[in-house]
């Protein structure tokens, strides 16, 4: 006779399915407002007791954040939220350039009416985000914006490839945001709707020029960000 298999009943399981989006949810959003600063040990039995759950949970959580890039696990079997690796954001802002120019210049050559309409979708999204100053939202509603252009694109690998760029960018444009004091000004939202238009035109060449110009002015005002200094006005003998 074959022994049936014990099943966990429906309730626990829904339980800590449902603790462990809680931890994923709490524990994505604290990673990308940088509330958890890059390459600090997320402590499994610590999170267990702030969420009040078990290690299962907690560890069904992280490996979902460690398939996003937001977390790593070492040889050790420690984990640390992912280390943010400015030294490389020249190169990451390089290979950024390049796809979001080619997939706006095929967008524009290749959208369908129904593409377009999600590209507005996208974009007015953005905009209520904008203008509720909710940056996980912003962070969120943007990269559905740019990768709803990789899709009128009409390129499996291109899509594939921004959509990685965009995820490894999001604490970058966390960083971009904070330079604003997270309340964009009207120009940014101008950029999305110059690539749009561009887009709904057919006009390659603007549309390439436009997503380059877009992706620039974020490299600049990211760089410039990190540039700031607070102290050359302040007389340290004035203050002794």
């Amino acid at each position: 006779m074959t022994q049936a298999k014990s099943e966990e009943p429906q309730g626990v399981r829904s339980g800590r399915g449902q603790g462990a989006e809680r931890v994923y949810q709490t524990l994505r959003q604290d990673i990308l407002r940088l509330e958890l600063e890059p390459s600090s040990l997320l402590d499994e039995v610590r999170l267990g007791a702030r969420f009040n759950l078990s290690r299962s949970p907690v560890r069904e959580a992280l490996i979902r954040l460690a398939g996003e890039g937001l977390v790593q696990t070492l040889p050790n079997k420690s984990t640390l939220v992912a280390p943010l690796k400015v030294e490389e954001f020249s190169a990451y802002l390089d290979a950024l350039d390049l796809v979001q120019r080619v997939t706006a210049r095929l967008a524009a050559k290749l959208r369908s009416a129904r593409d377009l309409e999600e590209i507005r979708r996208c974009q007015k999204a953005f905009e209520e985000s904008v203008a509720k100053a909710d940056v996980l939202e912003m962070i969120e509603t943007n990269q559905l914006f740019h990768l709803s252009i990789s899709h009128a694109a009409k390129n499996r690998y291109l899509l594939e490839f921004h959509s990685r760029l965009l995820d490894e960018g999001r604490r970058f444009l966390r960083l971009y945001f904070r330079s604003f004091n997270d309340v964009l000004p009207a120009k940014f939202l101008d950029e999305h709707q110059g690539i749009i238009d561009a887009i709904a035109a057919g006009d390659e060449i603007r549309a390439e020029k436009s997503a380059q110009e877009h992706t620039l002015q974020f490299g600049e005002r990211f760089l410039n960000y990190l540039s700031q200094r607070h102290t050359a006005g302040i007389s340290v003998a004035s203050l002794s």
